[in-house]
């Protein structure tokens, strides 16, 4: 009994009881979940916490990384995007190798490890414009030119490249496999409905859910760590944050790549379609944190971003997570620029009052570092291993200054 019963509905206590007794929970039994009244949100958390020290004991990691945007370009028009532009703003912009390399350089000597390139999805199939840049410069796609880049940045700097480039073909990830260390992509959410008039994904065709969830396949095919989770806030139904969940969980059961699934509210923002839509409250944040964990299960790698909540995200660690993500000490967030990620010596204060020790990582997860399954791509092995200590963590005398 998780609490006294005045404070859980016998269902409720139930349920949390037998998710810490290592059950798995089903999808009907995560609806429940999901719904639990708000007083009863502390015994959630509590058996997500369970769960995650069972496996991960008291490890809190992050990423020292640095966020090149190689393009700002895309072809969908998401409602809470901020990052795209359009070819006639000012302030579209496709980075130059120099331009690339130059961040790169300054990461390096800032103790990065890993250069996260992010960019929009095909801008080259919408804007002639684009396409003529690459042509120019001798590529065809935005994806052979991010390959170019990641190439470059590793050969250069020693980074270790993580890109999330986008809905991608099993052709795509082959060629991005080799110069990436891991890769991303944020399933968001599963339903099609989101994608009606009106919705946060209307005009959005790299959002249907059946192109991104293909994508995760063909990653599990190809044994690449890969990074993804849902985005909450934009429209969709509790119900449908748990579909997603399930929708994540069942493939990794099958290729056993998922190295982290991220939960990620939606910040309103002047420059967006969405601006007047509602934020989700902590609360909200934290429920979804701990049926994520919940259902997908104590091994799995559990993040939320700390500059999205720069007050409470203390409170994320109780809820279930055990990871920040990547944390930059040289470049904004691209994708939120109005929320800078707090100094990392913050985000150690925060993470040992709370109980737990902070590591920093690789962007591939010490699992993938240390199975020998074959998830290193090999034109990078020699670089993860002098990093990496034996548990597949960066090695404590590698880790950056604060």
């Amino acid at each position: 009994m998780l609490l006294t019963h005045n404070r859980l509905d016998p269902p409720i206590e139930d349920l949390l009881a037998k998710a810490v007794a290592q059950e798995e929970v089903s999808r009907q039994e995560a609806y429940q979940l999901i719904r639990a009244r708000a007083s009863e949100i502390p015994a959630l958390m509590l058996a997500a916490s369970l769960v995650r020290d069972r496996h991960k004991g008291n490890v809190v990691t992050y990423s020292r990384k640095a966020f090149i945007p190689l393009t700002n370009l895309c072809r969908d028009t998401c409602g809470y995007c901020t990052f795209v532009r359009q070819p006639d703003d000012p302030q579209a912009h496709t980075m130059t190798p120099e331009e690339v390399l130059a961040v790169a350089n300054a990461a390096r000597a800032a103790g990065c490890k890993e250069a996260l390139l992010s960019l929009g999805d095909r801008p080259e199939d919408r804007y002639p414009e684009h396409r003529g840049w690459l042509e120019r410069r001798g590529y065809s796609t935005t994806l052979e030119y991010l390959r170019d880049m990641c190439e470059l940045v590793h050969k250069e700097t020693g980074l270790l490249p993580h890109t999330n480039p986008g809905v991608m073909t099993r052709n795509d990830i082959a060629a991005l496999r080799e110069v990436n260390a891991s890769m991303g992509l944020m399933v968001e959410n599963v339903s099609a409905r989101l994608l009606r008039p009106g919705e946060a994904h209307h005009r959005c065709p790299d959002k249907v859910p059946k192109l991104r969830l293909a994508t995760l396949e063909y990653a599990g095919q190809m044994k690449v760590a890969f990074t993804t989770g849902i985005l909450i806030g934009i429209g969709e139904t509790l119900e449908e944050r748990v579909d997603s969940l399930f929708a994540i969980k069942e493939i990794h059961q099958r290729y056993g790549h998922i190295q982290e699934v991220i939960i990620q509210n939606f910040r309103a923002k002047p420059d967006i379609p969405m601006r007047d839509h509602p934020e989700p409250t902590l609360l909200d944040m934290l429920r979804t944190i701990a049926v994520a964990r919940l259902v997908l299960g104590g091994s799995m790698n559990i993040q939320a971003p700390p500059n999205l909540t720069p007050d409470t995200y203390q409170m994320y660690l109780f809820a279930g997570i055990n990871d920040w993500g990547g944390i930059s000490p040289l470049t904004k967030d691209y994708i939120n620029p109005e929320r800078p990620w707090p100094k990392i010596s913050e985000l150690r204060a925060v993470t040992e009052e709370a109980g737990f020790r902070l590591r920093e990582r690789l962007s591939i997860y010490p699992e993938y570092v240390a199975s020998g399954d074959g998830f290193i791509p090999p034109s990078l092995a020699d670089r993860v291993l002098a990093l990496a200590d034996v548990q597949g963590l960066v090695k404590e005398e590698a880790e950056g200054p604060l």
